[in-house]
């Protein structure tokens, strides 16, 4: 990895909303820092000295981020050490004993190589911050948890790597429920640690799943942590919504400390309510705490809608969160993310969050202009918001974390690369080749 400072971005089209993407721009940074854009002037600019990034023939947007990515679980399906785990049926109950079967035999060397390998991927592709989830339980103890924070630790010139120490299996059922608590306790206690995850969905009870709700709320609050839950991993409209029960509980937590968010991930048994649904969530959200629901649609999209044996090719329920929707119709905040990468809950895609804008566009049916440049705040800017940064990345004095994309020559009949100038053929057509700036440094992968 290299890291050069930059202290000029020189030439760039400005890729985001209220920038003109035809006219060209200086972006002039002071360290880590933006200190103003300006019109390119590319005589006084070359003869000026420091360290110019030529970005004459590339567009110029806010950094990309992982909202919820599983650090521990990455690329199971690619690890020769666990080839005899594969996939036969697809479904949860089966990803759920799979990685159950793996993280029995995780340790430091693997953790750290696939760590290493999905961190330095998300670079590559533009990410310059991401919430880690790091599972700690009777299985692991405290093994994801150290790999994690040497991982971070590592990466602390080129990424924000923001940990969450994650409850995957029960905390209030099953025989291992006190060690599992007692495990996330003192995990949460470390320094390193900036968020307490947990599922209430594995509990084998309604009962137990409140107590989980209602002990990571209290828990995240005491150690003034962002709090992270994964919620309704269903499509069973005869189960009672374990987000409205959570939203029904959080009111009781108020205040919330200061600049810590709450992220609601899946979440995926809201997508049969209706209008009147929605609007009563609505209601219990007014003015109160700030949650932000985290849509991951190639997870939801594969574990859930699976074939029955005697299935025709008719219609096959699946749902994930119409994160757009929510956003323009009710206000909610919101952000998609990857997730998983290649293990038995998402066997495919990349660690490029740009993919996932990219398919963004058929599964919410997203195409235009305005749904373009949503799509992309939702692997960026409100990405990053819903883990707690703050995010206006063209105003003077914030810090200066942008990807670059390569977009080819554009000039002329006689080009041989087809270009892009707007955010819709971004996101239509992801470019491959980028680079990526993390507070003020280009960072090479």
């Amino acid at each position: 990895m290299e890291r050069k400072k930059v202290d000029v971005i020189s030439g760039a089209r400005i890729l985001f909303e209220g920038w003109d993407p035809s006219r060209r721009y200086d972006v002039i940074l002071d360290d880590s820092n933006v200190k103003e854009i300006t019109p390119y002037d590319p005589g006084p600019r070359a003869s000026a000295g420091g360290n110019v990034l030529d970005a004459t023939n590339h567009l110029l947007a806010p950094s990309l981020c992982h909202a919820h990515i599983h650090l521990d679980k990455c690329f199971l399906l690619s690890d020769p050490k666990y080839a005899d785990l594969e996939i036969v049926k697809g479904d949860f109950k089966e990803a759920l004993e799979l990685t159950s079967k793996a993280k029995s035999r995780f340790e430091k060397d693997d953790l750290i190589r696939r760590g290493k390998w999905l961190i330095a991927e998300s670079i590559a592709a533009g990410v310059t911050h991401m919430r880690a989830f790091a599972e700690v339980d009777y299985i692991v103890e405290f093994k994801c948890l150290d790999a994690a924070i040497e991982l971070k630790k590592s990466f602390a010139d080129a990424c924000e790597i923001q940990i969450c120490a994650f409850a995957q299996e029960p905390i209030y059922s099953g025989k291992h429920l006190e060690v599992n608590r007692n495990l996330l306790e003192r995990a949460i206690a470390n320094d390193n640690v900036e968020v307490l995850g947990t599922t209430p969905y594995v509990e084998t009870s309604s009962l137990a799943s409140s107590q989980n709700m209602l002990w990571a709320l209290q828990t995240a609050k005491t150690h003034k942590k962002h709090l992270d839950l994964h919620l309704d991993y269903n499509l069973n409209p005869k189960e009672h919504s374990q987000t409205l029960d959570f939203l029904t509980k959080a009111q009781n937590y108020l205040p919330w400390p200061e600049k810590k968010t709450i992220a609601l991930g899946h979440c995926t048994r809201l997508t049969l309510f209706g209008q009147n649904g929605w609007q009563s969530q609505l209601n219990m959200m007014q003015g109160s705490l700030p949650i932000f629901f985290v849509g991951l649609p190639t997870s939801d999209m594969y574990i859930q809608g699976r074939p029955k044996a005697d299935e025709g090719g008719g219609q096959r329920p699946r749902g994930t969160l119409q994160i757009p929707q929510m956003i323009n119709k009710y206000g909610l905040n919101g952000a998609i993310s990857i997730n998983n990468v290649g293990n038995a809950f998402t066997p495919h895609g990349s660690c490029d969050p740009l993919s996932i804008a990219s398919v963004g566009v058929g599964i919410y049916h997203a195409g235009t202009k305005a749904d373009a440049q949503l799509l992309y705040e939702c692997i960026s800017t409100r990405a990053k918001e819903a883990i707690g940064y703050r995010s206006s990345p063209f105003a003077g004095g914030e810090e200066a974390n942008f990807v670059l994309f390569d977009v080819g020559v554009v000039e002329g009949m006689l080009s041989r690369q087809r270009g892009r100038r707007t955010m819709q053929e971004v996101v239509y057509d992801p470019p491959r080749e980028r680079r990526t700036v993390y507070k003020g440094h280009l960072i090479s992968i």
